[in-house]
């Protein structure tokens, strides 16, 4: 028995030895390529700030290099300068208002177009929200020359109402999101609230609201992305200088017809992207929170 036991010591640590070393370097290599893929998808974005402290005139004869050489920081002042006499405060500030107001706007109709799919039933719900679904489906360049002659005949053309008001009505895609949410609160709930006299409004702001905070930032993170890096509708309704937001600022600011400052471009596009990463930053927790709804069963 002591001959057994001896003899069966070494072999189990160094089976036990054997498969920690195996685990170890399967970490090892599972770190090593998520690296090597994230760089692969970063890499476009890591070279376009990389570029926006190069020279001009040396960004495309560099390409494949990242570090800048020389290193020069006059394209974020020249970039700033902007084009026709406005500078890129100018189009960031239009940038903030319109992408601000449509948010606004989507968070303070969808839910209640949502609410009123999942708990209401009235006559044709279904068709309704069929239709909703469609829209959902079809590509902008199908409804866009039709909503251009709608606001060019009302006269909206050349103002930011064609970018914001139609948010103020709900988009299918934050209802459809928004729903989901509201069909994982107990009906209970109601009930409950309906013998404690509430009403459905106050079912709404009371109950619902509170409970479906992850899918309204969910859904005001997209609208505000979304809306920021829109640049076919601001294209076709914005039809001043003084108007035009950063994404259209930034097309407009190359001309490929002549030689365009492409430092200064990057410059400009590089602080583009800086509200979406901050706000991605500071909220990225609610893209993946769901509600929670422990200590609410009795």
């Amino acid at each position: 028995m002591n001959n057994t036991k001896t003899s069966s010591g070494p072999v189990a640590k160094s089976t036990t030895m054997s498969y920690r070393t195996r685990k170890a370097i399967m970490r090892v290599v599972y770190h090593v390529v998520v690296i090597i893929i994230g760089f692969w998808m970063i890499y476009p974005l890591l070279w376009m700030v990389m570029s926006s402290f190069k020279e001009s005139g040396t960004i495309f004869t560099t390409a494949g290099s990242l570090i800048p050489s020389p290193f020069v920081t006059e394209n974020y002042p020249t970039g700033w300068k902007g084009f026709a006499g406005y500078s890129f405060s100018n189009f960031f500030k239009n940038s903030f208002v319109i992408s601000g107001l449509a948010t606004l706007g989507a968070l303070l109709s969808s839910p209640m177009i949502a609410f009123g799919f999942s708990r209401l039933h009235f006559k044709g719900r279904g068709l309704w929200f069929a239709m909703m679904m469609v829209t959902m489906m079809l590509p902008y360049q199908i409804v866009m020359i039709p909503q251009y002659i709608i606001f060019y005949r009302i006269g909206w053309v050349g103002t930011i109402l064609p970018l914001v008001l139609p948010n103020f009505f709900g988009g299918a895609f934050f209802v459809f999101l928004i729903m989901q949410f509201i069909d994982g609160i107990p009906r209970d709930l109601d009930e409950a609230a309906f013998i404690d006299g509430c009403s459905w409004y106050g079912i709404y702001v009371r109950i619902i609201l509170p409970l479906i905070v992850p899918a309204l930032v969910t859904c005001g993170i997209f609208a505000f992305m979304w809306k920021w890096d829109d640049f076919l509708a601001s294209l076709l309704y914005l039809t001043s200088p003084a108007q035009y937001t950063v994404a259209v600022a930034l097309k407009l600011f190359s001309d490929p017809s002549s030689g365009s400052d492409w430092g200064a471009m990057f410059a400009m596009a590089t602080l583009s992207v800086l509200p979406i990463m901050i706000i991605f930053i500071f909220c990225q927790k609610y893209l993946v929170e769901g509600i929670s709804t422990e200590g609410l069963k009795g």
